[in-house]
Formats: structure tokens, sequence, C-alpha cells
């Protein structure tokens, strides 16, 4: 038998160590690093790692309400999130037939927990409370929140917070609009709190309350399609520097968040936003705003 030159087992050692030390250094993929928290999946069309494979499952609340959605049928395209959330879809690679529809309570979307939706949208403003327990795509939508009271009740005369603090307010429960009423008005009467707008809308409507807040787009829908007997009375002013903004919810951990991110600023930046807002949401004009 012939004795191995041992310089030789050295140097070869020392070869596969370099390979491995390189290896290990070896430039990762674009994103995080692989187990990082969020890490990012491919953007490739139709190709995301969605929740069924091959389709985009969006969520939303039942009834869905216009004008964000129209005849409470998310899924006919009609109404501006409806538009948008195929837009978006298509934007990633998934055309109209690819999209399945889930219903979604609206406190649900953002609660901590799994969700079995790729995005959802159901007017939900970005928060940093929200986003302990969910992820926030780019906003679609800048809003404001608005008073819609009966025409008889004082409310209708308000032309400021202050002129609300002592009538009956109502919103939905978990919203910006109840927000609103007790960090901004902060009425001495209890706000009225609802499950869901329709009976919000309802308690307006058979004067249980004298106003209710909602977003601007659907107070004027409100008054011109539901409850004729009430008005817009206005707008409240956004009480941060930064703007409230709608955004899709996405699980906290998703991995097409930055995707969906990148899709909404992609039809911000082309005009696509703004002219399904305009073709939507058009009846939203100005309103006073109440200081």
């Amino acid at each position: 038998m012939h004795l191995v030159n041992r310089s030789l087992v050295t140097a070869l050692c020392s070869v596969v160590a370099l390979c491995a030390a390189l290896v290990g250094c070896s430039p990762q993929p674009e994103g995080k690093a692989p187990g990082e928290k969020g890490a990012t999946a491919s953007c490739a069309p139709g190709r995301l790692a969605t929740e069924v494979p091959g389709k985009m499952t969006v969520g939303t609340d039942k009834p869905a309400y216009a004008p964000w959605f129209t005849d409470d049928k998310p899924s006919n395209g009609k109404g501006f999130e409806s538009a948008v959330a195929y837009a978006v879809a298509d934007r990633l690679g998934y055309g109209r037939d690819a999209v399945v529809w889930q219903n979604v309570p609206f406190n649900s979307s953002f609660a901590p927990g799994a969700k079995k939706f790729d995005f959802d949208i159901n007017q939900v403003s970005i928060s940093e409370t929200r986003k302990r327990a969910v992820a926030f795509s780019s906003g679609y939508y800048e809003v404001r929140q608005a008073v819609v009271a009966l025409k008889s009740s004082k409310a209708a005369k308000a032309k400021s917070a202050a002129d609300l603090k002592d009538v009956k307010l109502g919103a939905q429960v978990g919203t910006t609009s109840l927000d609103f009423i007790n960090d901004l008005v902060r009425p001495t009467q209890r706000t009225a709190v609802y499950q869901k707008n329709d009976f919000a809308k309802l308690a307006l409507k058979s004067g249980q309350v004298d106003a209710i807040v909602v977003d601007l787009p659907t107070a004027f829908y409100i008054t011109g399609a539901e409850v004729p007997e009430a008005k817009v009375v206005g707008q409240f002013p956004n009480s941060s520097e930064k703007s409230e903004q709608f955004g899709l919810v996405l699980d906290r951990e998703s991995k097409l968040t930055s995707c969906v991110s990148g899709a909404v600023d992609a039809l911000r930046k082309d005009g696509t936003l703004a002219a399904l807002e305009k073709k939507w949401l058009s009846e939203a004009v100005d309103a006073p705003v109440l200081k």
C-alpha cells in the first residue's frame, strides 16, 4: 500500500472548506433572506403563492355597499372597489375568471389571525393599530369622513364639530367613522354603535339618531338614493398630517404584500385609480369642512 502524501490531503481539505465558504456567501435572490418574516415572493404574473394556486381570492363584507360595489355583487366588476380589485388582480396576472370572491365581515378582515383571502377590500383605513394584526398595501383611496343628518334635526345646521356635541350620533363599530366621533366630536350623549352601516342608516331614517358618520362617497349615496330626508352636513378635516387612506388588507405574514402594493402603485401612476374614482365616485363632490 502506498502512503498518501499528508500535504496533499491538507491541500484538498483547504479547497473543500473554501468552496463551502463561497457557497455560504453566494448572492441570495432579491427580497428578504429565506425564512425571514415577510419574505417577498416573486411577482411573476399569474405565478404568485396565492391561497388557491392559479386563483386570486379577494375578501369583502356582505352586503357590499354602493358606491363601492353595485347590486351587492362584488363579482360584477361594478362599483369603485370591485373595479379596483379586478385591476389589481389583472396587474398581477390574474384575469377576471381567476378572481374568486369570499365573504369576510368587516371587523374580521383586520382582526388577528390567519386569513383565507389573498387580499381584502372593504373601505378599511390604514392605521398603526391595525398594522399590529395585519399587513396593508399602499393606499388606493384618500378618504374624508362625513356627517349625514336628518334635514329636520339640529345636526343638519352644524358648521363645526362642536355643533355636534349635544346631538345623538351613530356609526358602525370598529370604523374610523366611530373614531372621529369619539376623538373629535366627543359628544355628551353616548354614541349609538351598530354592527353594520345598514343598521345605522335604519336608525337615522327612523329618528333613533340625529346623524351618522360615514365616509364621504357613502354619505352622498345615502342621501341621494337611500335616505332622501337626510343631507350631507359636511366633512371632517383629517386629524393628522398624513391623510386617511383605504388599503388592501393582507395576512400579517403574507408574501404577497410587496407585489400587491406594487400593483396599487402602478395603477396610481398610470392614472387607472383616478379614472376609476372619477367613474364610480364622481357624485362625491366637495362638502363643507366641519372645523
